[in-house]
């Protein structure tokens, strides 16, 4: 399963957002929720000039969300980063031939 993420980042919380930000794939692969496939990360900035993250990664199965939610080690890393972000939203994607 396929996840698209982005955060946009409060202004002049970026360099801290990142390394939250660079510890969330390995904390997931290790807990066994993530792929071996290492996360992409995309830096953007939106029209208005703000810092948007924009990361991919694949999740291990459709159960894997839920258990993130209960596993203390990616709680550690995901509370900060949300603390760090004006807003985030996550989609679900799905890989399209054309």
């Amino acid at each position: 399963m396929d996840m698209l993420c982005i955060y946009r980042v409060k202004p002049g919380k970026e360099d801290e957002f990142k390394q939250f930000l660079g510890k969330h794939w390995p904390t997931l692969h290790k807990a066994g929720l993530a792929t071996d496939q290492p996360a992409k990360v995309s830096l953007g900035r939106t029209k208005e000039g703000s810092t948007a993250f924009i990361e991919t990664f694949q999740w291990s199965d459709e159960s894997s969300p839920g258990v993130a939610h209960q596993t203390p080690e990616v709680m550690a890393v995901w509370e900060p980063m949300g603390a760090l972000t004006t807003h985030m939203e996550f989609m679900n994607v799905t890989p399209v031939r054309l």
